[in-house]
């Protein structure tokens, strides 16, 4: 009998991919999209073979009609409070009243538990609906990939293609940093989504990389060097984050303000991945340093 998954975040990159790889291995998927959503993306999803429900994300009897004879619910819910704590308990109330047994929550990030808390936003906002629905009788699963590897690309001080530069905080130059790819982590979410027996926590990476691990593979695949620096001590970086965010009350509005982004750096500077759950499941063909820096460096 083929297993029932909802996927709450469907017409989101990282939400369609993974409907994506659930319909691969033969899952029926059902997705639950805003009345708002784009029909653009709804038609697409549709056209794999997802099952779309229109409703109302605030009616949390709609919301568990949609979960009536679900094996697991699957957040890729992107936001803020509103959406991650508060959307995230309708959703994880309604799946329990509709008898629901396993959730996966919106947690595809660094593995929050390891950071104290206050020292990411986005990520405290997950560690409080963790609280919640470790309370409820379900059983969760959480999807830690690091970092997704896109950052790579985006000229950031980690790798900042314009300036041909490799920066990092601290005495961090060996210090590994787990990246994971989209399509990898699709795959990985699909396999923990149709596996009853999966745990509470799910550590995996791609490939994990340092600075100067990243600058020998950056001239590998370009035959370019890169300037490799330090760019602050880890304390400065902290005390620099602290001063944007309280001189940018506006960016507490805003999912990616700069300050966050600051606060995701600094996370990957500090968290690192040690029980990698790759081996969990075959058929995972896991992306390396080589073969991703291969598809946007010449």
């Amino acid at each position: 009998m083929k297993k029932t998954i909802l996927v709450a975040g469907a017409t989101g990159n990282l939400g369609y991919r993974i409907c994506r790889e659930l319909i691969q291995r033969g899952a029926e998927v059902r997705a639950i999209v805003r009345t708002s959503s784009d029909p653009d993306k709804t038609e697409a999803l549709e056209k794999m073979g997802v099952e779309i429900k229109c409703i109302d994300f605030n009616n949390p009897e709609a919301i568990a009609e949609a979960c009536r004879e679900v094996s697991c619910v699957v957040s890729v819910l992107a936001g803020l409070g509103d959406v991650i704590i508060d959307l995230q308990k309708r959703i994880a109330d309604a799946a329990i009243a509709a008898g629901v047994p396993r959730f996966i929550p919106s947690d595809f990030c660094t593995d929050y538990t390891l950071l104290k808390e206050g020292e990411n936003r986005n990520f405290d906002l997950r560690r409080v609906f963790r609280t919640y629905i470790d309370s409820l009788p379900i059983q969760v699963s959480s999807v830690f990939n690091g970092c997704f590897a896109d950052i790579l690309k985006y000229n950031t001080p980690i790798l900042n293609l314009k300036d041909k530069s490799i920066g990092y905080w601290g005495e961090r130059a060996d210090w590994k940093l787990d990246f994971t790819t989209m399509d990898n982590t699709a795959s990985f979410t699909a396999e923990a989504a149709l596996d009853d027996q999966a745990p509470r926590n799910l550590q995996i990476a791609s490939f994990q990389v340092s600075p100067n691990m990243l600058s020998e593979e950056v001239k590998e695949v370009s035959g370019q060097e890169f300037k490799i620096h330090q760019l602050s001590s880890l304390e400065h970086f902290a005390e620099a984050i602290k001063k944007q965010r309280a001189e940018d009350p506006a960016g507490e509005n805003e999912l990616y303000a700069k300050f966050q982004q600051g606060q995701y750096m600094y996370s990957m500077f500090t968290a690192q991945h040690h029980e990698l759950a790759n081996g969990r499941y075959e058929g995972i063909s896991w992306t390396s340093c080589t073969d991703y820096l291969k598809t946007f460096l010449q």
